[in-house]
């Protein structure tokens, strides 16, 4: 079908999609050209900007390497082995990830991977506690390889997570399969990140006590209250709590932190999310 040599509105759809199925079809000498006739194919209303969005992602992790999109080693979470419960599960409450590198006597010595639901055996029982019987092997990669051969080899042997090494064996960094989907997808937020509308973390009742998101950091907890708790073995309300009860708070339990009481409001499996904050009455 020919287009109408009258015609002033530009290529019928049948053209466009002719003319990317010659694309396709082996014709395209570059990918930048092939870039530029879907981004025409959008603009005509063949392709929405979302679809645009993941086939221009697509062709870009076929160019990109692990080390463009990992997480560095100064910001990975790991655990030591040779921490105890109560640490682990505070690390894990303050952090919010589900699975964490563990090391043993330095950071490059990688042991496994720890899954945060795998805590859930030792509750109660601190004693039976040993990090090493519930770890899962670690996947190392190199920094030099392709995005797009690893998500196929996340999608291949079930992995969510991969730990990056560099020439010389070291931790360089972590990468995880979000990761790599955010180079196809753009940006996936979820309940741990940043969010400008999220609601205030702690605010006051008319009966002077305190709604206090879990995620308070433990300055502005100060602040408000005017405690003085240290916040130099943890940032958050969470974590200090979790720390100080040794095991996830419950719904309904109280944990006496100084001159105030920290009810637990809301908190699931993996974390605790809310507390009630009172202070000791003749304080």
């Amino acid at each position: 079908m020919n287009d109408d040599p009258g015609s002033t509105s530009g290529p019928t759809p049948r053209s466009w999609w002719e003319r990317l199925g010659h694309l396709f079809s082996g014709e395209v000498r570059s990918r930048e050209d092939l870039i530029e006739e879907l981004r025409s194919a959008q603009a005509n209303g063949l392709l929405s900007s979302d679809t645009l969005t993941m086939v221009e992602g697509s062709i870009k992790v076929t160019e990109l390497r692990v080390d463009d999109a990992m997480v560095p080693r100064s910001q990975i979470v790991m655990l030591s082995a040779e921490a105890p419960l109560a640490e682990v599960v505070a690390t894990v409450v303050e952090s919010g990830h589900s699975r964490f590198p563990v090391h043993g006597e330095d950071k490059d010595e990688i042991l496994g991977v720890l899954l945060a639901k795998d805590l859930l055996k030792f509750f109660g029982n601190d004693d039976a506690f040993d990090i090493q019987s519930i770890l899962r092997p670690a996947v190392l990669i190199p920094e030099s390889m392709r995005l797009n051969v690893l998500l196929a080899e996340f999608r291949l042997n079930h992995n969510h997570m991969a730990l990056v090494v560099d020439e010389y064996g070291g931790v360089a960094g972590l990468i995880t399969i979000e990761d790599v989907l955010e180079q196809i997808v753009g940006e996936i937020d979820d309940e741990h990140d940043d969010d400008d509308d999220e609601p205030q973390l702690m605010t006051e009742q008319a009966d002077g006590s305190w709604i206090v998101s879990a995620l308070t950091p433990i300055k502005d907890f100060n602040e408000q209250s005017g405690s003085q708790f240290s916040d130099e073995a943890y940032d958050t309300v969470g974590g200090m709590a979790t720390s100080e009860l040794g095991r996830l708070p419950q719904v309904g339990e109280d944990i006496d932190l100084g001159d105030f009481i920290f009810h637990v409001t809301e908190a699931d499996e993996r974390r605790v999310q809310q507390f009630r904050v009172t202070r000791r009455h003749g304080h």
